[in-house]
């Protein structure tokens, strides 16, 4: 019988120090995710058992310290003041180390220190630290600081069960006292305190006294009202007087307090010998041949999801096609079949069928964070980044949105900062997607001059370039109008450790496999399938769909006569692609198109290219079958469908001018690679960001800079032609 009343612990660590590994460890299966409520930080918990004890786990973000700067890195201090809602106030905490590089991490620990909570703490990556020639005194390190300490090789499960024990042994025993503090900071946080409510912590006082324009400042603002904030900028003023400059004086005092823990415990290599790190290094991040190396691992990295996951998205396909013939056999054309085959099959393809690309993905994401080469990368992007306000982190989720935006936004998680996070998540749906190749191709080849430019530059092969760089050329502008008017700040320092090099750990990249993979099809997924069924049901009602359903019967039951009548079944085809293309304009989608038409004008639109876009904001890909369908040639048709290109190329107006023109068909085009077309990635913005508003915000930014962006195309063009 394990003991009624769980022990609740909060695991942090700086970024790199194998803490999420460690919670893996430690939890093993018994994990669930998902998001701090209105904040775009994931949680995730867990649960472990030890002597017949429950204890319960949260895995807070990876931080540096404990000054938050946004909402987002608030979480941590909130978490661990018990005030984050249904959250338990942690009764422990595991501070998870490099333990080859003490120093540094125990800043993190000294701040620990100050919420006065019982910590156990993790030396972690304890052969690595070994192999390196560094070594510790754990007894007379247990001593200096009044603590449980643990060594762990998290990657090895080594050490976990001791680890366990701490925990519990830490339950039962004292906090260990805080860093000393120069006495006329701890007068000044007492006199703040008695200006504020009773209750309100200790250590959020000091933090927005230390923190200046810190989230803690801002949240000390909200309890006391009034000229608090007036207040603190006074203390700062008299502690600068008295000779401690606030914040960099916290800095100081805290690592020299460090250092003299640690003189006679720990005893580090020389960091003027070069490791086997440092000669890797010399060619992975050198100017020349680490962008080559890079430029390398890109590109298998992108073609691996560009052309590695095809096979299984056609098999994928291929499945849902043979479910939809299976049901079709079953079930009787009707109402029924529809919404099964169009309606609840397609949904789910439509979800299914993303995941070998974020499989993918993640499994090159999660080797290279593990093997530690993921520091290198983004230290070397990170100068390509500086035009967008971004950092180096954000260049593997936005170039992964060239191939699919959804697990490029999914693997943003690896942005610590939340505001970086947040510019790259609006901009990634810009990138230009392997779903917008179908529409390009099509254009491109129904009206683009089969020409060369200088008798060797082809000019579709200049406009499919074209394409795939305008979502990239309004990212710049974009991303500074977010980063100065609407995610205002700091700019993110790049400041990343480069950890040691050593093997990925194939039970920790599966496990992030399988939790990634099953977040986005649990979460993700069902919104990608409702709104699937929703746009079915708009194309399919109110209309009488008696006779179509009884031409399919007719053509199935000719398909089935031996022998097969080819004449009368041509003629069945033809008429059931009559009648659909009547009724998807007699549709709730095909009303829309003609409600919006006047709005279509400006961009050399007619009622029918709405009715295929309105059609493909699901889905992008689902534009080629909706125009197959308005034009009467069935959803069965491609982009290299020959029908399908003469009868975009003999549309015309009622005047007899044509519709499709090359200004209009840039414009398509133009459309299609700036609005935000694609359910699965709006709903995987909300996922990672844990808000409608963001979802919204996207789609409607997008398609009022697609809607502008095209109508320019087409009026510039129109009057150069």
């Amino acid at each position: 019988m394990t003991n009624a009343a769980p022990l609740h612990a909060a695991l942090i660590g700086n970024p790199n120090t194998g803490k999420s590994t460690l919670f893996n460890a430690l939890s093993g299966l018994n994990v669930r995710t998902g998001n701090f409520p209105g904040v775009t930080v994931e949680a995730k918990f867990g649960k472990t058992q030890h002597d017949n004890r429950t204890i319960q786990l949260i895995d807070l973000p990876g931080t540096y310290s404990l000054a938050p700067r946004s909402l987002d890195e608030m979480v941590a201090v909130d978490v661990l003041l018990g005030q984050k809602a249904n959250v338990p106030h942690p009764q422990v905490i595991v501070c998870v180390v490099d333990a080859g590089n003490l120093e540094r991490n125990l800043y993190l620990f000294t701040q620990l220190l100050d919420l006065h909570l019982p910590i156990v703490l993790v030396l972690n990556m304890w052969d690595t630290a070994q192999n390196r020639g560094a070594s510790v005194d754990l007894d007379e390190l247990r001593k200096r600081l009044s603590v449980e300490v643990v060594t762990t090789i998290a990657a090895k499960g080594v050490g976990i069960e001791d680890l366990k024990a701490a925990i519990c042994r830490a339950a039962d025993r004292a906090a260990a006292p805080s860093v000393p503090r120069p006495a006329a900071v701890d007068a000044a946080v007492q006199a703040l305190q008695k200006q504020l409510p009773d209750g309100t912590a200790d250590f959020l006082v000091y933090r927005g006294l230390m923190d200046v324009d810190g989230e803690a400042e801002k949240r000390l603002g909200r309890i006391a009202g009034g000229n608090f904030s007036e207040q603190l900028r006074s203390a700062r003023e008299e502690l600068t007087n008295a000779g401690i400059r606030v914040p960099a004086a916290e800095t100081r005092w805290r690592y020299d307090w460090i250092r003299q823990l640690l003189a006679g415990v720990a005893v580090d290599t020389d960091r003027r010998q070069r490791t086997p790190s440092d000669r890797i290094d010399k060619i992975l991040t050198h100017q020349v041949g680490g962008v080559l190396v890079f430029a390398l691992t890109m590109l298998l990295v992108f073609q691996a999801i560009y052309t590695w996951a095809g096979p299984l998205v056609e098999l994928i396909e291929g499945l849902q096609a043979f479910l939809g013939e299976t049901v079709s056999s079953f079930v009787p054309p009707g109402i029924l079949r529809s919404l099964l085959v169009d309606g609840a099959l397609a949904g789910v393809g439509s979800v299914v069928v993303f995941l070998p690309q974020i499989l993918l993905l993640f499994l090159f994401i999660s080797i290279l964070e593990d093997c530690g080469y993921m520091a290198r990368a983004a230290f070397l992007a990170d100068r390509m980044m500086a035009p967008l306000g971004l950092n180096g982190r954000s260049f593997v989720p936005l170039m992964s949105s060239f191939a699919c935006a959804v697990p490029g936004i999914m693997a943003t998680r690896t942005i610590e900062n939340w505001r970086d996070r947040m510019v790259t998540i609006l901009i990634a749906p810009l990138m230009s997607c392997s779903a917008r190749l179908p529409v390009y191709v099509l254009l491109t080849t129904a009206f683009i001059p089969d020409e060369f430019l200088g008798g060797w530059l082809s000019l579709r092969a200049l406009v499919l370039f074209g394409m795939h760089l305008v979502g990239l050329v309004f990212a710049v502008p974009i991303a500074w109008v977010l980063r100065k008017w609407f995610f205002r700040g700091e700019t993110s320092l790049f400041v990343m450790e480069m950890p040691t090099y050593k093997w990925p750990s194939p039970k920790v990249v599966l496990g992030r496999l399988k939790e990634q993979g099953g977040e986005f099809l649990m979460q993700a997924g069902t919104l990608i399938f409702c709104t699937s069924v929703v746009v079915w049901a708009a194309g399919y009602f109110p209309e009488d769909h008696t006779a179509q359903h009884e031409i399919q019967a007719q053509i199935e039951a000719a398909q089935a006569s031996e022998p097969v009548e080819d004449a009368r079944l041509a003629g069945l085809l033809a008429q059931q692609r009559v009648i659909s293309g009547q009724l998807i304009e007699q549709s709730f989608l095909g009303r829309m198109g003609h409600a919006i038409a006047p709005a279509l004008r400006p961009l050399g639109w007619d009622w029918k290219i709405g009715v295929a876009v309105i059609a493909s904001f699901p889905a992008r890909e689902v534009v080629i079958a909706a125009m197959g369908t308005i034009y009467s040639l069935g959803g069965e048709v491609d982009e290299e469908t020959p029908g399908l290109q003469d009868a975009m190329r003999s549309a015309k107006w009622p005047d007899g001018r044509p519709i499709f023109t090359i200004p209009v068909a840039l414009s398509i085009m133009v459309f299609f690679a700036l609005c935000s077309q694609c359910a699965a990635t709006l709903m995987v913005i909300k996922r990672e960001t844990n808000s409608w508003r963001w979802p919204i915000v996207t789609f409607v930014y997008m398609t009022l800079l697609a809607y502008v962006a095209a109508g320019a195309t087409y009026q510039i063009g129109t009057w150069m032609s």
